[in-house]
């Protein structure tokens, strides 16, 4: 069972009971999947920038975005329109397929993971988490990436406050830390 389908049957029904939810449309769920990385120092490095996106086209299944400063600033070296990072949105089916492989198989990949710190569910009932080196996505190969890098996953829903949020993680399974 997919996670959308064990969603739709699973964890809504109990979302909406643990809440006291009387409509279903208030029921939280995930809206989209936002994964960036920013280059920082190797932003000039083009073999860098290359790696990245191809590594971000690699663990979400579509094409990167890049983004570019919006002002400059001289003790950065960072000049307005300069490229400086890139991301990649995912919505709908990629969407739900990502946090499915993000649960079941990447966190637990990570070296020296303990868990996710409650604290990483904003007030919104967003998610954020860091992820030091992408070699712990199964798509990237150690041998294909010689230049290693990290990247942030922002899951976004339309939970009203924190303890709706964390409420929906639980049920889907992330691994918080006890």
């Amino acid at each position: 069972m997919t996670l959308k389908e064990q969603y739709q049957k699973e964890i809504a029904p109990k979302l909406q009971e643990n809440l006291g939810l009387k409509n279903k449309h208030l029921i939280p769920q995930i809206e989209k999947v936002s994964i960036n990385v920013g280059f920082g120092r190797q932003a000039k490095e083009k073999e860098f920038v290359a790696n990245v996106e191809k590594t971000l086209s690699k663990i979400s299944g579509q094409k990167s975005v890049f983004t570019k400063a919006k002002k400059s600033i001289s003790s950065f070296k960072i000049r307005e329109g300069m490229v400086i990072g890139a991301k990649v949105t995912l919505r709908g089916k990629r969407m739900y397929d990502f946090v499915e492989k993000l649960i079941k198989i990447t966190f637990p990949r990570v070296r020296d993971f303990r868990g996710i710190s409650e604290k990483t569910v904003d007030n919104q009932g967003n998610l954020t988490v860091g992820i030091k080196e992408v070699s712990s996505f199964v798509e990237i190969k150690e041998e294909d990436n010689m230049l290693t890098h990290g990247l942030e996953i922002s899951i976004s829903t339309n939970a009203k406050n924190r303890e709706q949020g964390l409420e929906l993680f639980k049920l889907l399974g992330f691994p918080f830390k006890k």
